[in-house]
């Protein structure tokens, strides 16, 4: 199976799409730096390129993560990764995973199931990550409530772009 990486480029700018609208002066933004104690001034004088850059990267890596975490095909690949043969379509698995590619390839390939595994991924790796980061740094409910938001629908959206482009 194909790794696609216009989808993969697509999910990437979802993060900075979405937090640019959730972390917005009109919508959390002043939420945000009340529970983050963060300032105007904390934040003037920051490196926004590579700020911006980093975020770029970090959001590819995690596109690439969702990739396995929404495609239920991906599965079957991994547990043939170290097999030689696994490239070659006249080998006994190369028959057999062409043939069940064929017949279940596109089982579950939507941007709604993309979207259903991508707000699961949020309840189940995301929160945790926010939530024990918050809890270590004694942050309010209302901060991992206000993090927790934003990734469910980065998430959920970064899920169904890359499960729903077949």
């Amino acid at each position: 199976m194909q790794i696609n990486f216009t989808a993969i480029g697509i999910s990437t700018i979802i993060p900075i799409l979405i937090g640019y609208v959730w972390y917005h002066p009109k919508t959390f933004a002043n939420v945000w730096m009340k529970e983050a104690d963060v300032s105007e001034e904390k934040l003037k004088g920051r490196n926004m390129g590579l700020i911006l850059g980093l975020t770029l990267l970090l959001s590819f890596f995690l596109s690439f993560a969702m990739e396995y975490m929404v495609i239920h095909q991906m599965h079957l690949y991994s547990i043939f990764a170290n097999d030689p043969t696994v490239q070659d379509p006249n080998s006994a698995i190369g028959i057999m995973l062409n043939d069940f590619m064929d017949k279940y390839g596109n089982n579950f390939r939507t941007f709604k199931h993309g979207v259903f595994h991508g707000v699961i991924t949020t309840f189940t790796v995301a929160l945790p990550i926010i939530g024990i980061n918050a809890l270590f740094e004694r942050r309010s409910f209302k901060y991992v409530a206000l993090h927790f938001g934003y990734w469910v629908i980065t998430l959920g959206l970064m899920g169904g772009v890359i499960c729903g482009m077949v």
